[in-house]
């Protein structure tokens, strides 16, 4: 009876949990680029049962009941990476990827400068002339005439992307988006921010940007609801298990000896 309480508070615990990532998944469906995620459950590996060992055939054996399944438990929890929709804003800085690749930023972090990644082109130019992301961080871009990756510089000027990639400034090709790329995108990790944090980036690769465009969230909002809605169902059936068991419980420790 011990055990099915805690196989059905292991049900609850992994439950919560994914409806926590249900829950942002539906929070971020109108977040640009936003990738959304799915956790995935397991079982606990089942315990052979048995009883007293017996002879068979003049050796001592277990006598086996069967197996036992001791609750579930939180596998991982992956990133959907499905192209989401380009939607046309017409305007010079918002920028989007179509099929792989991320942009690339610069930001100040209290362990000091670091990159990350980003697949939100919602990009501004801040006071200074730069191009930025919403939360103020540098979008970098390999300078045309130097090689070098640095934080890209408008000025008072509209950028214009040509079919190449290169990022016109003032009629003058002055940079590429410093786009990366990764072999193996279960190696990324959010950081907040709408931003990924990842080893090994590949800066070589070819990335099809797009001006005047925003990469939708590829959330389904329809299925994210069905599935809040199944989690609210299982989560309930675990609720009943408990509060019965628990009632057994209570009833055995005061029934169960009682004096006639």
């Amino acid at each position: 009876m011990i055990r099915g309480l805690y196989t059905a508070v292991t049900g609850l615990v992994t439950l919560e949990a994914k409806q926590d990532v249900i829950t942002n998944n539906i929070a971020n469906a109108n977040t640009t680029g936003f990738k959304g995620d799915n956790l995935s459950i397991k079982s606990f590996e089942d315990v052979l049962l048995a009883n007293k060992e017996k002879l068979a055939n003049g050796n001592v054996v277990k006598n086996t009941l069967g197996k036992l399944n001791l609750g579930a438990k939180i596998d991982e929890t992956n990133t959907l990476w499905t192209q989401g929709t380009l939607n046309e804003t017409e305007k010079k800085t918002d920028f989007g990827i179509q099929g792989s690749g991320f942009f690339t930023v610069r930001k100040n972090t209290a362990e000091g400068v670091k990159e990350y990644y980003t697949r939100d082109g919602n990009f501004r130019v801040n006071t200074q002339g730069y191009l930025v992301t919403n939360t103020g961080d540098s979008v970098l871009g390999v300078n045309n005439a130097t090689g070098a990756r640095e934080p890209i510089y408008i000025g008072n000027n509209e950028p214009q992307l040509d079919a190449n990639g290169n990022l016109f400034i003032n009629g003058v090709s002055t940079y590429k988006f410093a786009t990366a790329d990764f072999e193996d995108y279960n190696s990324l990790k959010k950081v907040g921010d709408n931003l990924y944090e990842g080893q090994n980036p590949n800066y070589g690769g070819e990335v099809s940007v797009q001006q005047g465009v925003l990469e939708k969230s590829n959330v389904n909002i329809i299925n994210e609801m069905v599935n809040m809605m199944t989690i609210m169902r299982s989560f309930e059936t675990n609720q009943k298990v408990v509060q019965t068991l628990d009632e057994t419980l209570g009833k055995a420790a005061s029934e169960i000896g009682a004096v006639r």
